[in-house]
């Protein structure tokens, strides 16, 4: 027998926003909508969809997987397990982009680790005249990148590779890169979302921070004089990071917070000259 909007909230067993985020997803309506016709009586096929949704969402399934995208710093992205899940808090790394791009000027940015497509995505859209790069080892997460930026009109070059691979040679403007920072063993990869999201993109190594050091590592061979690097990491590894990109020689090392106050994103630059100090 068909239910109502707000019957079918109230058994769902959920927190009541991801209810209405499932169901409005079933439904194919605003959420606001949802919210606003309580008293609305679903289709059977729309009644279904959520119920089934809901039921995994109950065994921790998320939301994103579930209904198929998620917004990140404006824009709708398509999502499958086959990528991590945007999250707000690397929304500083286009923020910091921003900060270091002109807004008109033609320039180069390299997206390392790409997934969805979130940050290359993200920065084209705001800075429309930089030429925008963005590599990932994985092909059945590039072709998600690829589904992205085709539906959202955006042009990026996409290219498959492990890091500093799949542009040999080239220099950048601007480098930045989301990359797997979860130690091994972390109790986190047993917990909530992280169960279901893809390992490699999430663990780097015994104490996570091995994709950061083979990016500090390569930094200077492919960033142009002036040229910036920022990369998210975890909010206990932002000595460690600051470390190793004074290492690797680059300048006005620092670390910014996320609107958490967590240490979320570390960056700095090489010389006008493009010479390690």
């Amino acid at each position: 027998m068909p239910v109502t909007v707000g019957e079918a909230l109230r058994s769902a067993g959920l927190d009541a926003r991801e209810a209405r985020v499932l169901l409005a997803a079933a439904a194919q309506q605003p959420e606001a909508r949802i919210a606003a016709h309580p008293e609305q009586r679903l289709e059977a096929a729309v009644q279904a969809r959520f119920e089934g949704w809901a039921a995994r969402r109950r065994q921790g399934e998320p939301v994103a997987y579930l209904t198929g995208w998620r917004e990140f710093f404006g824009l709708a992205l398509a999502v499958t397990p086959a990528v991590l899940i945007p999250r707000h808090e690397s929304e500083l790394l286009v923020e910091r982009a921003l900060a270091v791009l002109p807004a008109q000027a033609a320039c180069r940015v390299l997206d390392l680790g790409s997934g969805s497509g979130a940050l290359a995505l993200a920065i084209k859209h705001l800075r429309p005249a930089a030429q925008l790069i963005g590599v990932d080892a994985s092909r059945d997460a590039l072709e998600v990148a690829r589904g992205n930026a085709a539906r959202l009109g955006l042009d990026v070059d996409w290219r498959a590779g492990r890091w500093f691979e799949a542009v040999p040679g080239e220099r950048f403007d601007l480098i930045v890169s989301n990359p797997p920072y979860v130690a091994q063993g972390d109790p986190h990869l047993a917990q909530g979302d992280l169960r279901f999201e893809p390992r490699e993109a999430l663990v780097g190594g015994a104490d996570g921070l091995d994709a950061i050091r083979r990016i500090a590592h390569g930094v200077h061979e492919h960033l142009a004089p002036g040229g910036w690097v920022f990369l998210e990491h975890g909010i206990d590894q932002a000595e460690a990071v600051r470390a190793c990109l004074v290492a690797a020689g680059l300048a006005q090392v620092e670390t910014w917070r996320d609107l958490a106050q967590h240490p979320r994103v570390t960056g700095g630059c090489v010389d006008q000259t493009g010479r390690a100090r």
